[in-house]
């Protein structure tokens, strides 16, 4: 199992995007902060999408005008298609990263076409961020189900990861979108996937929808994922899909890889804090289990 791995932070985009309080830019910036004083050093800060879709994100553009600038940070802006590739670039956004979908049902709800077109837009605007400086990232959503046409076969996966790596990403990312994957499926999958990307890092994004997040990450790692994505709080989900609440939280994921010895560099106090504080934010509680738990008890005498 991979010893090491980096958390990155998506509650900024993926995690507001499904709350229904839309927070001022300044709360926002506020959050990105204290994620960043915790040790994260890769976080999803906006999504360059019609307002009227996700107004949650309308503020895409002021929010990273505002964002310290740092060296040692890097700050992701989701995009489906030209369009947000245009907006993208008039900002300092360090990263796009973009979304196919692996059903043409979900990809046409998400993004307005098939999958098919979204591939070859990515082609096309992996090579334009690329050649502005930017890191260009591409994640195939929906790996392991659709919520509108069941099951998504390995093979279909697979080939999707094929054609999308030809355009030459950082990274590929594989999402369980709506939470129904469970870790022998990632295993198999991530198996499958590496066999023909060659040397492309791995990112995954999983939801603990049905309860069974946690133990993908596990799965993940396992099999060599690098990167992991992660929600503080484990607030949020997707806007296009029924019920797909929940993504993993990064407090609880962080107690996990901290007792299993896989070095992250963030401190879970640290998260916890930025969880109660998005409480009061939110003017509710937030799913994680860690802000109420607490970290591992210490002096207790049975």
């Amino acid at each position: 199992m991979t010893r090491q791995v980096s958390i990155v932070e998506v509650g900024p985009r993926d995690g507001l995007q499904s709350e229904p309080e839309i927070l001022p830019t300044e709360s926002k910036v506020r959050f990105i902060e204290k994620a960043i004083d915790a040790g994260i050093r890769r976080l999803e800060v906006a999504s360059f999408v019609h307002p009227k879709l996700v107004p949650q994100m309308a503020d895409a553009e002021a929010l990273i005008g505002k964002l310290p600038q740092r060296e040692d940070v890097s700050y992701i802006g989701l995009i489906m298609n030209q369009r947000g590739l245009d907006r993208a670039l008039t900002t300092r956004i360090h990263e796009i990263g973009m979304v196919v979908v692996a059903s043409d049902t979900y990809n046409r709800k998400n993004q307005g076409c098939s999958t098919d077109e979204s591939v070859a837009a990515w082609r096309k605007i992996s090579a334009q961020a690329q050649a502005a400086g930017l890191r260009a990232n591409v994640m195939v959503s929906s790996a392991f189900g659709c919520p509108y046409e069941g099951e998504v076969k390995v093979e279909r996966v697979v080939e999707l990861a094929k054609q999308v790596v030809e355009a030459g990403p950082a990274e590929l990312g594989i999402a369980d979108s709506i939470g129904v994957g469970v870790p022998e499926q990632v295993a198999d999958l991530l198996g499958r996937v590496k066999e023909v990307i060659g040397d492309i890092p791995l990112r995954c994004h999983f939801h603990n929808t049905r309860n069974t997040g946690l133990a993908n990450a596990q799965a993940a790692l396992t099999a060599g994922a690098r990167y992991l994505d992660a929600s503080i709080g484990g607030i949020g989900g997707c806007p296009f899909a029924p019920a797909a609440t929940g993504n993993i939280p990064t407090d609880d994921l962080l107690y996990m890889l901290d007792r299993s010895g896989v070095e992250t560099g963030v401190s879970l106090q640290k998260i916890i804090d930025v969880s109660h504080w998005l409480e009061q934010q939110l003017g509710r509680g937030v799913p994680a289990l860690l802000p109420k738990a607490g970290g591992f008890p210490t002096g207790m005498v049975a």
